[in-house]
């Protein structure tokens, strides 16, 4: 299927891009029902929208000709979310356009305004901008929308959830009312439906995906990690894939600052991307990862958004998402244009049930895993030196002349030694971490079991076999299950389901724990850093460690009663006072 467009400019533009058939919003863009219409499209992410929609206007600012008129006041307006976005359409059509003569300018937020101002003074044709920037252009007179003969909203959901709805209404208000104008969404919620009813005229709706689908070019998984080994876990997911390109996401600045200079420390070629980082430092940032000189980027959710970046097949959520948008949009920064992608989800034990409820609401089945340990990294890392192309490409002369050099020097084993020392020296050292499965199973088969894991928690049933342990911790210390159950669950990266019952003593508390998760529990308490609560094995009340309690009554909470010496509270204090008045 080739592309259903008759301008020669066009086509010979995208030959030299390497399009040879549309995507499938493209296709639907192109259909005879869209010409000259006002367009309602929503897409998925990666589904190369900026190159639709440069097609979709085309007819109205082109029509048959070969060339564009002369650059004057802009013909197309693209207003995108983030600079990176309005960035990289800036691109997409530079390209697109170019054999036609186009003139394509941006207008961003955090670069030169008054480079902004002589480029929109001296012509173009199309202008590609963010909200507050553009409508500071049209304010201030610099930007002229009175040739304007279409305007496109490039995610539009998000500029709203970004709280752009006034700019939005001041830039369309200040547009003709006879222009077209195509809105891009990735999905078509109520507040796009009526900004589409407030400035469309008759506009055609477009799904070119099926509703409530995830991207079927992404696999994703979910990894298991104990509450203070989230790093770790990073770390070996890192080194295991070794991926071209990898994106991780954390949820605040400080995280991406923390976790970037932690990947720095360990030998990573990582960059970070976040909103307190000029756009000249983003700009660097991105090229480093799109040129390879940087392999991990660390970002907040500013780079959820319309970052195309072709060498990117690992995205990791270190943070875990706050909805089911920002997980599709995050994730969807990978498995695009037809590629395929990986997708992985940091999961503390803490966070599990919080993780399914996410997943199922955005209707993704994810494998379950652990991460993968140092031993199975280092196994991977062999199997990518023999498979290295240095050792199977043909030498040049001058290279065979200093191998005989160096075999007649030293032997073999010991030349073949010492290439594995250089291998391995640019290599991240991987980390130790807790394996919730049971050994001896390897990454790839944990993975490979993870669809009965996939559905959403089971409960335990209450004649599971239990294992007692006991906290140095009893009433003396103010022990409550209020503040205990998260701590044990935290130390013991096990969650609430798998403790029983639990029972505070003088000096001492005893929890039951579910004894298939027993030993990892203790495990991950040893290896805990800074663990200043002793949790141990014990007997438990009367019986042998391992039992089967049978039928039990329903877990109570246990309320540890207040100190003789404490000080009543205000409360009560003035009550004992207005009853000694009365007396």
């Amino acid at each position: 299927m080739t592309f259903p467009i008759a301008n020669p400019s066009l086509q010979r533009a995208l030959i030299e891009r390497g399009y040879t058939e549309p995507t499938s919003v493209q296709s639907a863009v192109l259909q005879p029902d869209a010409d000259d219409r006002d367009l309602l499209v929503s897409a998925q992410t990666g589904s190369g929208k900026t190159v639709a929609y440069g097609l979709a206007f085309a007819a109205t600012i082109l029509g048959d000709a070969e060339r564009l008129p002369p650059a004057g006041l802009p013909l197309v307006l693209v207003i995108a979310p983030t600079r990176e976005l309005a960035l990289q359409v800036h691109g997409e059509l530079s390209w697109l356009y170019g054999p036609a003569g186009g003139r394509v300018i941006s207008c961003v937020g955090g670069m030169d305004a008054r480079q902004e101002r002589q480029a929109l003074n001296a012509g173009c044709h199309i202008v590609a901008g963010t909200p507050g920037r553009l409508q500071d252009h049209i304010k201030r007179g610099n930007l002229k929308l009175s040739e304007c003969q279409v305007v496109v909203l490039d995610e539009a959901d998000e500029m709203l959830d970004l709280g752009f709805k006034e700019e939005l209404e001041f830039i369309l208000q200040a547009a003709p009312s006879t222009r077209r104008t195509l809105l891009f969404s990735a999905t078509i919620a109520h507040e796009i439906a009526a900004l589409a009813r407030q400035y469309q005229q008759d506009a055609l709706r477009i799904d070119t995906v099926a509703r409530n689908q995830p991207h079927a070019d992404i696999e994703y998984r979910a990894i298991r990690v104990a509450g203070h080994e989230i790093e770790r876990g990073l770390v070996n997911l890192l080194r295991f894939y070794e991926s071209r390109g990898s994106l991780v996401f954390c949820s605040t600045r400080d995280s991406v600052r923390r976790l970037h200079g932690s990947l720095l420390e360990r030998g990573f070629a990582a960059v970070a991307l976040s909103g307190e980082l000029s756009q000249n430092e983003r700009n660097t940032a991105l090229q480093s990862l799109r040129d390879g000189r940087a392999r991990v980027c660390i970002a907040t959710d500013v780079a959820a958004r319309g970052l195309d970046l072709p060498d990117l097949d690992l995205v990791v959520h270190a943070d875990l998402p706050t909805n089911k948008a920002t997980l599709l949009h995050r994730s969807g920064r990978t498995g695009r244009a037809g590629r395929k992608g990986l997708c992985l989800l940091l999961v503390p034990n803490s966070k599990r049930r919080r993780a399914e409820v996410l997943l199922g609401s955005a209707n993704i089945n994810a494998a379950w895993a652990d991460p993968p340990t140092a031993a199975e990294i280092r196994g991977r890392d062999q199997e990518r030196m023999l498979a290295d192309p240095l050792l199977t490409e043909a030498p040049l002369d001058e290279d065979l002349v200093l191998a005989r050099e160096l075999l007649s020097r030293q032997s073999p084993e010991s030349i073949a030694a010492a290439l594995i020392r250089l291998y391995r020296e640019k290599l991240p050292d991987p980390e130790e971490v807790t394996i919730q499965a049971a050994p001896p199973e390897t990454f790839a088969a944990r993975t490979a079991r993870a669809p009965r894991e996939a559905a959403p928690f089971e409960r335990r049933q209450d004649s599971a076999p239990m294992v007692w342990f006991r906290a140095g911790v009893g009433r003396k210390n103010n022990a409550d299950p209020k503040w205990l159950i998260p701590l044990i669950c935290r130390l013991g990266g096990i969650t609430k389901q798998e403790i029983g019952v639990i029972r505070i003593f003088d000096r001492e508390t005893k929890i039951e724990i579910l004894a298939d998760a027993a030993s990892r529990f203790a495990a991950s308490v040893a290896a805990a850093p800074n663990n200043d609560l002793i949790l141990e094995p014990t007997d438990p009340p009367g019986g042998s460690k391992f039992h089967d309690p049978g039928p039990r009554p329903a877990k109570v909470k246990v309320r540890t009663p207040r100190p003789e010496n404490a000080k009543p509270n205000e409360q009560a204090r003035r009550k004992k006072n207005r009853a000694g008045r009365v007396g």
